[in-house]
């Protein structure tokens, strides 16, 4: 049986290659929810990054297995976008 180097480095890259996550935290909110699921819970840990402000995420963490924390990928320094304002004339 004959291997030739090309099959033998495609199967290599097809071995080597592990499955990618998701991005965790959306950028486009503030604060997320680490939401901690215990072995009755099933399913592990994640994160909802869903909220605008600190008391609104407490407000619904609140009674569950889960803190609430200020999202490292906000863009805090970004600028405002600026409104388009048309000719008037």
């Amino acid at each position: 049986m004959r291997i030739s180097f090309g099959q033998i480095v495609i199967l290599s890259a097809v071995l080597a290659a592990t499955p990618s996550h998701a991005q965790t935290f959306d950028p486009r909110f503030p604060v997320c929810m680490h939401v901690y699921s215990g072995a009755n819970g099933g399913g592990g840990e994640w994160y909802d990054c869903s909220f605008t402000s600190l008391p609104q995420c407490r407000a619904t963490a609140s009674g569950r297995a889960a803190t609430c924390d200020l999202n490292p990928y906000y863009p805090v320094n970004a600028p405002s976008p600026r409104l388009r304002r048309g000719r008037s004339g």
